[in-house]
């Protein structure tokens, strides 16, 4: 065999074996199949308060959002037919004129690494900004908790953009040094409010994931340069909302005539990592 071919063979051998090790060195991650956290909102009226607790008041939350979030308020969130409801609708309400609802799993529940669903349909219209995300549960890096404690975005959506929905991180060196939300990525979603969509988290030691009716359409991996890059390290809960208006779902104004608008769940669902 002429040696050109030779010197091909082998540099196309060494090749396939660099490969074969990088691959080698970078394991799928393993989550239970049964969940050990859950809610099949298999119930009616409020929320089970064994598993979600109401954050409560209209300050603006750092966003100013025109909506008074209350708590154990049936209009604004309840169990009906399977699904929890958290509806946002035009009233005054302690001096705000919005009234909604921030379910969180804050002092219920904490999660640490894991694969985190939420099976939800989403409301629509000029002024919404409904969201699945997740917030540290511990003030670990000082000396303020936002962002130096991250904070993970299953999904956004702004009802001015209608269908698309919106995955990100935040991170100390992504907002400070680079400015907010460079790592957003998103997904049209023409059926957004029509039809039930699952968000999935699948969050580990390496990296963080996310995916729509299990199509992935985020990814950040952590660059193991530190907590400013990747503060995912520590225990965080989950928050369902609607805010309405705000910096990012105000941004072209609020629509009066569509409310009242609603965020349906119909199932939130935990499982461990194990790897």
């Amino acid at each position: 065999m002429p040696t050109r071919y030779l010197s091909t063979i082998l540099f196309v051998y060494m090749l396939c074996q660099l490969f074969a090790c990088t691959t080698l060195d970078k394991p799928k991650a393993v989550f239970e199949a049964t969940p050990f956290w859950q809610d099949e909102f298999q119930y009616e009226g409020l929320p089970d308060p064994q598993k979600w607790y109401y954050a409560q008041g209209g300050h603006g939350w750092g966003n100013n959002e025109h909506q008074y979030y209350t708590a154990f308020r049936l209009k604004n969130t309840r169990v009906e037919r399977g699904v929890l409801v958290i509806e946002a609708h035009k009233e005054d309400f302690e001096e705000n004129h919005y009234t909604s609802a921030r379910l969180t799993t804050q002092y219920k529940q904490d999660f640490m690494y894991g694969r985190i669903e939420v099976r939800a349909k989403l409301p629509t219209g000029r002024g919404t900004w409904p969201a699945i995300w997740m917030l540290s549960s511990e003030k670990k890096y000082r000396p303020n908790n936002w962002p130096q404690n991250g904070e993970i975005d299953l999904m956004e959506h702004v009802g001015y953009d209608p269908g698309m929905v919106h995955a990100t991180v935040h991170t100390y060196n992504l907002l400070k040094i680079k400015g907010d939300n460079p790592t957003t990525t998103s997904k049209f979603l023409p059926d957004f409010n029509t039809q039930f969509h699952t968000y999935r988290l699948d969050w580990t030691p390496k990296g963080i994931q996310m995916f729509v009716d299990d199509q992935l359409y985020f990814e950040y991996l952590n660059p193991r340069k530190g907590w400013k890059d990747y503060p995912f390290n520590h225990k965080f809960h989950l928050l369902l909302n609607i805010a309405v208006g705000g910096g990012w779902g105000g941004l072209k104004g609020i629509d009066d005539s569509i409310f009242p608008q609603r965020m349906e769940i119909d199932f939130v669902r935990a499982y461990r990592y194990r790897n």
